[in-house]
Parts: structure tokens; sequence; C-alpha cells
């Protein structure tokens, strides 16, 4: 069931600017396995700008203003070998989670000509105990009908 969708986009130029206006950003906002990803590119910027832009949309998926206490670095930003991004929740935004009925959330990233954007999506186990037992084609690996 989903509890909620967040969309956000962030200018890599205004990422750039600011973590080289004051360069203590970058820990204030991004986890040290963010910051070394982030480096590992040809274009950092736009990945620092990805990033960001999935912590604001994780917020908005959330419902800004619900989850007390959360921090930047409460939410992380991953990748699996394949590049498939993940949202990983640490702190306040775990606690969210798990207040909502072990929500889970999804994220898609996408950068290019200087703007980076993100969806998240906060899903919760459904509470009809029938729903419960329907295969998730998502987590089956499975589609089904037509694309």
């Amino acid at each position: 069931m989903i509890f909620g969708i967040g969309i956000d986009v962030a200018a890599t130029r205004r990422i750039k600017a600011a973590i080289e206006r004051h360069p203590r950003v970058r820990e204030r906002l991004f986890t040290a396995a963010e910051i070394k990803a982030c480096e590992r590119k040809a274009d950092p910027f736009s990945s620092f700008a990805a990033r960001f832009a999935a912590k604001e949309a994780f917020a908005k998926a959330a419902g800004a203003g619900l989850i007390k206490g959360l921090r930047w670095t409460d939410v992380e930003v991953a990748n699996l070998e394949s590049g498939r991004p993940l949202l990983a929740a640490r702190g306040a935004a775990a606690d969210f989670l798990k207040s909502i009925g072990d929500g889970v959330a999804h994220l898609s990233l996408t950068h290019d000509g200087g703007i980076a954007a993100a969806v998240c999506v906060i899903e919760v186990p459904p509470t009809d105990p029938a729903a419960r037992n329907q295969p998730n084609p998502a987590t089956a690996g499975k589609v089904t009908g037509d694309l």
C-alpha cells in the first residue's frame, strides 16, 4: 500500500556552489559513504545533487514535518552493483518507517542538463490480511500484463 510519494529536483550548479562556498556543507548533508561514492564519479556534483533531491523527495513522501529530529544524514542513498539506487534509513528516518508499519522507501534518480531529480515512494504492508497473500510483481521479479 502506498503511504506517500515525493519528488524533488536540484540544480547541479547550486549544489556545487554551496559545497565550494562552504565545504562543511558536504558533511552536513551527506554520509561518508555518499561522499566517497560521489567523488568517484566523473561529475561528482551531479551525483551530490541527485542524492540531495532524494533526501528531499523522501521527506515529501513521508509528509514533510512528520519526522521530528530528521537529519540529512538519516537518509542515505546507496547503489546496487547494477546501479539501482537504494535508500537506507537511519535515526529518525528509520524510526519513522518503523512507526508507519515497517515502511519501505523506493527510489528513482536521474540527472541531465544540469538538473537532478528524484522520486521516492514509501510503501507500507497492506492492512487487509487477504491482500498480504497476493503476489507482488515488483518483489517476485515478474511483470504481469501488457507493457
